[in-house]
């Protein structure tokens, strides 16, 4: 880092292109890159191409360098004389290559990019600066816990972003610089994940990072939001010279950590763009539907028709702004707003629906039910039909919970109830002296005509004849001339018992 510090701005381009880096910008960024360098991806070839610019700049040892170089890799004599000693590189065959050079069979062959780390894109953050490319953490020993420094610089321009952005809340601004750290996996773009014990230091403080979620669950472990770190309210927010220290535990994984100036964005701007650039028209919706009802042939029944509901199944709200994910197979929609909202807190993305994903970049808003939204507003239920058409599906009105029918009171010269007790409760605008139960009427008169008291018990099979009936009278007037008789237990549960 000393030779690196003490090189000038020709020495610095000349190591920067010799590892493929950008050679443009200000003394200050071309020292941030060679430092860089030196932190996280220091080889041999690098080593040496410092410590010979290094001799070079001071004078010394040049002269012991050279032979040294000419003959770390011999070459035969017809080549030495027409070709420039190369400087050595472990693993090319020197005179092979430039003999295909010479005799015209062949160019030089390009040089081949080792694969780079990529994260995935986060919705709510806008890259507009990459300060430093996904880089392994290479642990120093054998200890558990290691520690990575790095050292940057903003420019004058990334801090003119900072400083004239605006405020999401008190203290945290829109433009940040944010550090990621993902598994090194080159194969595919990789989501955020923290190595365990992990710790962040800013030049001389600490930076919260995000703790455990709680689970409720037995047996199953805490999950850690894993979200890019926001460091700016810890930065020196001027040329000057910031230094990043992360500690991590070094357990096997590889990891590695980039550093981005981003925008981060709220869930209202993202609403914003979804309804400029996501809304899909409602003929395209409609043909859709269409699709959707379509017979298919490893079916032997047709659909006719397929319910929506116009209820959101995050809230049981009416919809808003109906959409879903291009991918999903249903026509059920989720509202946007409160999507949207819930994954700004905890991001996860998956469909409501169907739980499968539904990343932002994939929503449309539908412009069929959007339009059905408008014109239907006393239905939280529609049916799309066969030709594309909907028809709404309202709840009858009035229907009620409470019995239309009379209540039937069982019992009461056996003891069940007491004698004020009402024996029929006839419905509004049934005619004097009649019940109607299950459609058929008693016999008119009231008591009197038929029996000297009234009906203690009713016989809710309406089987019984009338013969049978002067049977019970006349038995219950040989039990009153023979003195008290103990009361009957009823047959009949206690309580109010609808015909219904």
């Amino acid at each position: 880092q000393n030779m690196v510090m003490s090189f000038r701005v020709s020495d610095l381009q000349m190591l920067l292109g010799f590892v493929g880096r950008s050679k443009s910008g200000l003394k200050h960024e071309l020292v941030t890159r060679a430092l860089q360098l030196v932190q996280f991806d220091c080889s041999p070839e690098v080593f040496k191409k410092i410590k010979e610019l290094y001799e070079t700049r001071y004078n010394k040892k040049g002269s012991e360098a050279a032979p040294q170089r000419a003959e770390a890799l011999p070459l035969p004599a017809s080549f030495e004389r027409a070709v420039p000693r190369p400087l050595p590189a472990a693993g090319i065959d020197y005179p092979a290559l430039y003999g295909k050079y010479l005799n015209g069979l062949g160019r030089l062959p390009p040089k081949v990019a080792k694969p780079e780390v990529r994260l995935v894109k986060l919705p709510f953050y806008t890259t507009l600066d990459e300060l430093l490319k996904p880089t392994e953490l290479v642990p120093q020993n054998n200890e558990k816990l290691q520690e990575s420094p790095c050292i940057f610089a903003l420019t004058p321009r990334q801090v003119e972003l900072i400083r004239n952005s605006r405020e999401l809340q008190p203290g945290v601004k829109s433009v940040q610089v944010v550090l990621r750290i993902c598994y090194t996996d080159t194969s595919s773009p990789q989501e955020d994940q923290y190595p365990p014990n992990i710790a962040v230091k800013v030049n001389h403080s600490y930076c919260s990072v995000p703790g455990y979620y709680p689970s409720n669950k037995p047996g199953v472990e805490p999950k850690r939001p894993c979200r890019p770190i926001n460091l700016t309210h810890l930065m020196y927010l001027s040329a000057a010279t910031n230094r990043i220290t992360v500690t991590w535990g070094n357990y096997g994984k590889s990891y590695s950590v980039g550093l981005y100036l981003v925008r981060q964005m709220t869930s209202a701007e993202l609403l914003q763009r979804l309804k400029t650039i996501g809304i899909k028209h409602p003929e395209l919706c409609k043909a859709l539907v269409k699709e959707k009802l379509r017979l298919d042939p490893d079916s032997e029944i047709a659909t006719t028709g397929v319910r929506v509901s116009l209820i959101c199944p995050l809230v049981k709200m009416r919809l808003s702004v109906p959409c879903r994910a291009e991918t999903c197979a249903h026509l059920q929609c989720f509202d946007a707003v409160f999507y949207l909202q819930m994954n700004e807190k905890k991001p996860t993305w998956m469909c409501p629906v169907c739980d499968k994903p539904a990343p932002y970049d994939q929503l449309i808003i539908d412009g069929l039910l959007s339009k059905i939204l408008t014109e239907c507003e006393d239905a939280d239920e529609i049916e799309y039909l066969v030709d594309g058409s909907w028809c709404p599906i309202r709840a009858e009105k009035e229907r009620s919970c409470s019995p239309q029918c009379p209540i039937l009171v069982l019992g009461r010269s056996c003891g069940c109830f007491p004698e004020s007790a009402p024996v029929v409760s006839a419905p509004p605008g049934a005619p004097a002296g009649s019940s109607d139960v299950n459609g058929l009427l008693a016999p008119p008169g009231g008591p009197g005509e038929n029996s000297k008291a009234p009906a203690d018990v009713v016989d809710l099979t309406l089987d019984s004849s009338s013969s049978e009936e002067d049977e019970e009278e006349d038995e219950e007037e040989d039990d009153e001339d023979e003195g008290p008789q103990p009361k009957r237990r009823c047959s009949y549960e206690k309580g109010l018992v609808s015909a219904c």
